[in-house]
């Protein structure tokens, strides 16, 4: 059973990041649809950009990361972006919340953290041959 383990190891990073990256683009198609449907945007405006911007912000963060991350481009550069949204969700938007309401925040964080730390895995645009 280990050698048949040890044989498909190397497809744990890249299934995660994948995974974890197309979870997340659902968050961040829905954004932009939000950004680009016109009328009063709504939405956590942060550190003074306005909710225009902090929007596009999180766009960045839940749909272009995500992609970039999902084919293995600058997967480390990208997962920044993508951590640092979920950062932002986790311990600002919803810092006062109880965990139950944050935990998802926080568990993409953490993927994306992680992703940042590890690279991409064996199958991506970045890996070297």
């Amino acid at each position: 059973m280990d050698s048949i383990l040890s044989r498909y190891s190397h497809l744990g990073l890249p299934i995660f990041r994948i995974c974890v990256s197309l979870l997340m683009i659902t968050h961040g198609w829905a954004k932009l649809m939000k950004l680009t449907a016109g009328g009063e945007i709504k939405f956590f405006d942060f550190m003074g950009f306005g909710p225009e911007i902090s929007l596009a912000l999180a766009v960045i963060g839940e749909l272009i990361a995500p992609l970039l991350i999902i084919v293995g481009f600058k997967t480390r550069y990208a997962a920044l972006p993508a951590a640092f949204t979920m950062g932002v969700a986790a311990f600002i938007v919803h810092g006062a919340d109880p965990l139950g309401e944050k935990d998802l925040a926080l568990f993409y964080f953490l993927s994306f953290f992680m992703i940042m730390l590890t690279g991409p895995g064996a199958y991506s645009l970045d890996k070297k041959n």
